[in-house]
């Protein structure tokens, strides 16, 4: 086995602010010893996450592209696969726009689900198109409560993500007896983070200290759906505070 077919890799797609879930997926991933491809919209930021995960000992590429791109995704997983193998890729990226129904424009409505579900299609392909001929690989959608209901301001948002879901449900079904394992999971709650921080400080204060999902233990959550033997694959999980009710 040559020394670049033996590098693991992994690709993150949708990394942004340290304190977000995409940044703490790509530092945990390092961490175990894989490659890891930061992608997003901001090379300021990507370049940044990728130095800190260098400084820890890891080795990060940042590539700042746009999901919904499908010339900017099949490069970037070219690239990554001509590196070692390509093992792991995430979708995380995404959108949300809180407005009742009679306020969403036919531009938002088809920006949510391309930023959403498209970017997630597109990703999923690739990434199965390099996994399914060597029989392994892990690709990852993250989903939200609205995956499973829709609820009024979040009508388009859950159409978008509902239809994410669909496309996971899918490759999981057509690519599992081929040996990937395909996972959709469920963030049913907020994030701690800046995002929320900064945009609903009040609904961050309602909930608490332990209503909030932490990143770096989701990430944790992640990284056990990656090492799950073949015999027992989780395709869809949910994660939530213990307090949030459901």
């Amino acid at each position: 086995m040559s020394e670049t077919s033996a590098r693991r890799i992994a690709v993150v797609f949708g990394v942004g602010a340290a304190s977000g879930l995409g940044a703490a997926l790509a530092r945990r991933f390092a961490r175990e010893g894989l490659v890891v491809f930061l992608a997003g919209r901001t090379r300021e930021r990507l370049e940044t996450r990728a130095a800190e995960i260098r400084a820890a000992g890891g080795e990060a590429h940042a590539r700042a592209l746009d999901a919904t791109r499908e010339g900017e995704v099949i490069a970037l997983l070219d690239e990554a696969a001509q590196g070692g193998a390509l093992d792991l890729v995430v979708f995380n990226a995404g959108a949300n726009v809180a407005a009742p129904l009679l306020d969403v424009s036919a531009h938002q409505f088809e920006d949510l689900w391309r930023q959403n579900a498209f970017g997630g299609f597109l990703v999923g392909r690739e990434a199965t198109r390099r996994m399914a001929p060597n029989g392994r690989g892990v690709i990852l959608f993250t989903g939200a409560t609205a995956s499973l209901r829709a609820r009024p301001p979040f009508t388009a948002f859950a159409a978008a993500k509902a239809a994410l879901r669909a496309v996971a449900q899918g490759l999981a079904r057509e690519f599992g007896p081929r040996g990937l394992h395909v996972a959709h999971i469920v963030i049913d709650g907020v994030i701690d983070g800046d995002y929320a921080r900064a945009r609903f400080p009040q609904f961050v204060a309602a909930k608490g200290e332990d209503g909030l999902l932490k990143a770096d233990e989701i990430a944790e959550a992640y990284w056990s759906l990656y090492r799950q033997p073949r015999s027992a694959f989780t395709h869809e999980l949910d994660l939530r505070p213990f307090s949030e009710p459901f």
